[in-house]
């Protein structure tokens, strides 16, 4: 009697995944920047939550800080793309810095909102992650207006001014079911409540959950490339849960991956987080492949053509811009 063929291994590969617009468009900033004008150029945090960019930058480099006072006077410092709030930008100027702004357009746009809505006199809640630096910044833009709802469960203690003048914003990178059902909660509180003119959820992160969605139930592992501190990466595991994969897990490189992982498992879905580059993803297909998955089929839910033009900033002499920021701070 011979004994049964063994199941055919199979990696399903998420499409789209990995960089998204704005993503791509910080990271070339800080690379042009260092083209333009030189080492070192100062970034306030990290440019995007990934550890693998972050190591390449500094070795290019950059010079990541936590606070805009750690930048010497006369150096140029460039914001993150999750945004900064208002007084950040009045803490460069009172530095003597030239600055780049690389925040991610759809992050503008919820600031923007937040400025119009606190303008109107609306109590505007907030949909995120206290203490994430998107929702650091956004808040920063109307601290009096804003409350952080972080989830369902904080929707029984939020209070208002007015129920008649209320709108819901959202951080960029959350899951969207979640959102929803913050939402729905919010609702049924406040009756009245005012959704944003369009959905705060960027593009990417939405297709990136659907893509997971896809093959979530046909996956008996979901391996999601990504750093422990990327919000959208976390919620990629969360999603492909809730979709019926058996396990799912967050790994930086391939070598954090445990072999143990793939006992009894015929398919792993593959993914990776809005701030990953492809090259992590490579190495993760490879390190399968040496084990018996070698087949890979994309499971393809959408196609994403945005570009973001890079930072205005960078059209300008900002070394020059800086020197004379320190001579006039002298002349004071």
């Amino acid at each position: 009697m011979t004994a049964p063929a063994p199941a055919s291994r199979r990696v399903l590969l998420a499409a789209p995944r990995g960089y998204c617009a704005g993503v791509d468009r910080a990271v070339i900033a800080v690379e042009k920047a260092l083209e333009q004008y030189g080492a070192p150029v100062y970034v306030r945090h990290e440019i995007v939550h990934n550890k693998y960019v972050v190591q390449t930058l500094q070795k290019k480099g950059a010079i990541f800080v936590e606070k805009t006072e750690e930048v010497p006077p006369g150096n140029i410092v460039m914001f993150s793309a999750h945004g900064v709030a208002p007084v950040v930008h009045e803490e460069a100027a009172r530095g003597r810095l030239a600055t780049i702004d690389a925040t991610c357009p759809l992050v503008t746009k919820v600031h923007k909102e937040a400025i119009r809505y606190a303008n109107e006199d609306f109590d505007i809640l907030l949909i995120g992650h206290e203490g994430h630096e998107e929702v650091i910044g956004t808040s920063g833009e109307a601290p009096d207006h804003i409350t952080i709802v972080d989830g369902p469960d904080d929707v029984a203690k939020v209070e208002v001014r007015d129920e008649s003048k209320v709108v819901w914003l959202s951080q960029t990178t959350l899951s969207v079911d979640e959102t929803m059902e913050t939402v729905d909660a919010l609702k049924q509180k406040f009756p009245l409540l005012v959704s944003p003119p369009s959905d705060d959820i960027c593009y990417a992160t939405s297709n990136r959950q659907a893509a997971v969605k896809a093959m979530g139930a046909e996956a008996d592992l979901v391996v999601v490339v990504g750093s422990k501190n990327s919000s959208n990466s976390i919620r990629l595991v969360e999603v492909a849960l809730d979709a019926g994969a058996r396990a799912a897990h967050l790994v930086d490189f391939a070598s954090e991956i445990d072999e143990a992982w793939l006992e009894g498992v015929t398919t792993v879905g593959l993914t990776s987080g809005a701030s990953v580059p492809e090259v992590l993803v490579e190495e993760v297909l490879e390190w399968l492949a040496q084990r018996g998955f070698a087949d890979v089929e994309i499971v393809k839910t959408a196609e994403e053509s945005i570009v973001f033009s890079l930072p205005k900033e960078l059209r300008r002499d900002l070394r020059t811009e800086a020197a004379e920021l320190v001579a006039g701070g002298a002349e004071e």
